[in-house]
């Protein structure tokens, strides 16, 4: 096949469509109409500039193109890029020559004091400027330099004045015809008109000082103009427009190049702040060592980080403004891949050391573990069985487990988590489940009292709504060993905690904690190292999972029980609501039961409270006065929750008004309908999780999303068609994270888990792959770093604490 180098003055016609449709992973392609007409009249216009091969090739893609569905669109376009430019691949080949440099630790500490400058030292800045750029997070020389651009504009060269097009953005060198003041709708606008022999244009400003512009702009001097080319009364003009003069010794900095553009800094013009960074980047990026070996950078055809940060903020005039702007450029890629690979080597780090620790070898086949599983009403799925294996096999080996189960709402994790706690407790040893709010310790404690009945398993809830007393009792009962499974919050790993002997730890909704607690638990365990079973009810996309569990093997319960539907899932605007009660009514009529869910946020928890219990007044006087209605919140005492729960689950109530309080763990099967009042409030994984409070049975089950203020194609419209659309778990964390990021949906955003400068799970999971097969390819070839010192001083300067890797390095 030939192929072609892009060339942007040929083949433009054609490129600008592709490149508009397939721009933010083609968010526009659904929008355009005519495509294909458009591109073939493109492609006859630039078809004496293809070798005929390749004008075949396309024009045979283009045939048919409105016809096929959205996914073959893409990928024809896809096609019809990689015919015409060789992108990625073309930059890596014109890569500069590097190679390892040895730096000291000692340098390095010297280079990381030099970064750590504050910015207001830095060659034209000063006080006043410092400030404004710490409104923006900018205080340091190593904050500035990992200012990115927000966007590339191509100054590359000089255009004509008779060929400017509205609504482009135009470099253009002239001389001033005529400067002065007119007036403009009352008033007062300095304008200046310039030609350079083919057009005029005309610049105009708001605001000005009139002596020093009509001196600036005297008739007769030759000027650079850059902006975007509007229109008015028939003529083009730029309003405010940068301005260069070509005598300027520093022109270089602002036309003549691929110009990076800056998020904006109020008070800061953009050329003063390009000045101030093209300052910061000649001086100091050589000094942002990241000791990545060199043939691994060469290998993956990317750039040690000196050079990425110098490309990013000042690309090569020969470099894809294309791939810049789409933040896919090598200094992009590069920069992503750098902070990947720390988080990816800690991880395999920790991985490796935690499996080289003594562990605990576990008998698998218990005599508990057979009489539980006759004692079931059902027979496990095949996913179950299947990870059930994957556990025993973990917890029969002499290393310590350290496994994630993931599955999304009532696939059954609960069930293999409780045979995981039996092996153990059969073994001799105790163990402790810890979940995040006391209403799921206290599910977790009731189910698994329910099971633990049949077996003779002695279990203990421990959380904080405990009394001393009882809390004393539990304390005694775990130290002397008569108390098997701890189930309880954070309460578990307080000091006042001691175990007997504890041999498995179990985890529910594992993102609510982080590793450090995790760690916590773990150390209770007095030397020994007990096996970990991480549950989370929250899919995890698999872009999460390398990230924050890639010091875990990873078991998916991937199938629901037999004869389980998905829940059907409606979207009513707050005028519609009335219908939605109609479909609860409905439900009631069949004997079945209803949750009614109100938002609980802590900017107005006393108000939620409040409107959560009116409603439930409103709906047992109003609209269900034959059936009984009853209300569960967070404020409520333990007891009160229990009975509360309880009184549904037996049908004493048939309505259960509630704030999020049910999100997880809470088992109702004659539930088939879910009223979500306010569900713009809600995040897409947390109204997912709510849902999975029903269809948890072979009946049919409704979930209704009621929005009070909802505008068409807002971020929360989307979240919300997004759930009517699927019932996937996967797909819609995934979704979840594209709108939110990592650090919400797992509730790190304040703990500086993800305080990545660049990387992003989503948009760079190119990288983040690279970034872990490299990572654990160094690993087995070094185990304890030796050979790359920095790297591991590096290493633990950014992860030690959050990662926990003091207690396995």
């Amino acid at each position: 096949m030939e192929k072609v180098h892009l060339n942007e003055e040929k083949w433009g016609a054609i490129l600008r469509p592709l490149r508009f449709v397939s721009k933010n992973k083609f968010a526009n392609l659904p929008k355009v109409k005519n495509l294909e007409h458009t591109l073939k009249e493109a492609l006859e216009r630039i078809k004496d500039a293809l070798p005929p091969g390749i004008y075949q090739e396309i024009h045979s893609l283009l045939e048919d193109l409105e016809a096929v569905s959205l996914e073959e669109k893409k990928l024809r376009i896809k096609k019809i890029f990689s015919l015409l430019e060789e992108g990625p691949q073309k930059e890596a080949n014109n890569l500069p020559s590097f190679e390892d440099v040895p730096i000291d630790i000692e340098t390095y500490y010297s280079y990381r004091k030099e970064l750590a400058k504050p910015v207001q030292f830095l060659k034209g800045v000063g006080p006043k400027i410092a400030h404004k750029l710490a409104k923006r997070e900018i205080k340091t020389v190593e904050d500035l330099l990992f200012f990115l651009p927000k966007a590339y504009e191509d100054r590359r060269r000089m255009q004509p004045i008779g060929g400017l097009r509205v609504g482009e953005q135009a470099v253009v060198e002239g001389e001033v015809i005529l400067s002065g003041v007119v007036k403009f709708k009352k008033r007062r606008v300095f304008e200046i008109v310039i030609s350079d022999g083919t057009g005029l244009l005309a610049a105009k400003w708001f605001h000005f000082n009139e002596k020093r512009y009509r001196e600036t702009f005297r008739p007769g001097r030759k000027v650079i103009l850059a902006g975007e080319i509007s229109a008015f009364a028939g003529r083009k003009e730029i309003v405010h427009p940068e301005v260069e003069f070509p005598e300027d010794e520093k022109i270089g900095l602002h036309v003549g190049r691929v110009l990076p553009v800056y998020p904006v800094v109020e008070g800061v013009s953009p050329k003063v702040l390009r000045r101030i960074i093209a300052h910061a980047v000649e001086e100091y990026a050589e000094k942002a060592v990241s000791p990545i070996p060199a043939k691994i950078l060469k290998k993956r055809g990317l750039l040690p980080l000196p050079l990425a940060l110098k490309g990013i903020h000042f690309p090569d005039p020969g470099d894809d403004i294309y791939l810049l702007n789409e933040e896919e450029s090598v200094y992009h890629k590069s920069l992503a891949f750098d902070e990947f690979f720390y988080l990816e080597l800690a991880l395999a780090l920790r991985k490796s050391q935690i499996a080289r620790a003594p562990g605990i070898s576990f008998k698998t086949q218990t005599p508990r573990v057979k009489k539980f599983l006759k004692s079931l009403p059902f027979k496990l799925t095949r996913a179950q069985t299947r990870v059930l294996k994957e556990i025993e096999k973990d917890m029969a080996n002499p290393y310590p487990m350290n496994r994630l189960l993931q599955g999304d709402v009532g696939c059954g994790k609960t069930v293999v988590a409780f045979l995981a706690a039996l092996i153990a407790i059969d073994n001799g040893y105790q163990v402790a489940l810890m979940a995040p709010t006391e209403i799921l310790a206290e599910q977790h404690y009731l189910n698994f009292r329910k099971y633990a009945g049949l077996i003779g398993v002695e279990i203990a809830l421990l959380t904080g709504g405990k009394t001393p007393r009882e809390k004393k009792t539990i304390y005694q009962g775990l130290e002397e060993g008569h108390v098997h499974l701890a189930i309880g919050t954070h309460a578990l790993f307080q000091e006042t905690v001691e175990f007997k002997k504890l041999g498995l730890v179990i985890v529910d909704e594992q993102h609510r904690f982080g590793v450090l607690q995790r760690a916590a638990l773990r150390q209770k365990a007095k030397g020994l190292e007990p096996d970990t079973l991480v549950m989370t009810a929250t899919p995890i996309p698999r872009t999460l999972a390398m990230t924050v569990y890639g010091d875990l093997d990873v078991s998916i319960i991937d199938e629901l029980p037999a004869g389980r539907k998905p829940v059907k899932t409606y979207l009513f605007t707050a005028k519609d609501r009335l219908k939605a009660y109609e479909v609860v009514r409905r439900e009631l009529a069949k004997g079945h039961k209803a949750y009614v869910v109100f938002p609980l946020v802590e900017e107005s928890e006393k108000m939620d409270l409040l409107a959560a219990t009116t409603m439930a007044e409103h709906l047992q006087k109003e609209l269900f006065p034959s059936y009984k209605v009853g209300l569960l919140h967070g404020k409520m005492k333990p007891a009160e929750k229990e009975a509360a729960m309880t009184a549904f689950k037996e049908g004493r109530t048939q309505i259960l008004v509630s704030t999020t309080v049910i999100e997880v763990g809470v088992d109702v099967p004659e539930a088939t309908v879910m009223v979500i009042e306010n569900a713009e409030r809600f995040g897409l994984s947390q109204l997912h999780q709510l849902r999975g409070r029903v269809g948890r049975s072979a009946r049919e089950s409704y979930c209704l999303l009621v929005a009070h203020k909802l505008k068409p194609g807002s971020e929360a419209f989307r979240r919300l068609k997004i759930l009517c659309q699927t019932t996937d778990g996967f797909k819609i964390a995934e979704e979840d994270m594209k709108i939110r990021g990592p650090g919400e949906i797992l509730g790190t955003k304040q703990s500086g888990f993800f305080a990545f400068r660049r990387a992003h799970p989503v948009r760079d999971y190119d990288m983040l792959v690279i970034a872990r097969e490299e990572a654990f390819a160094l690993l087995e070839e070094d185990p304890l770093l030796e050979k790359y010192p920095l790297l591991k001083e590096i290493l633990m300067e950014r992860w030690q604490e959050r990662l926990k890797l003091s207690e396995v390095a």
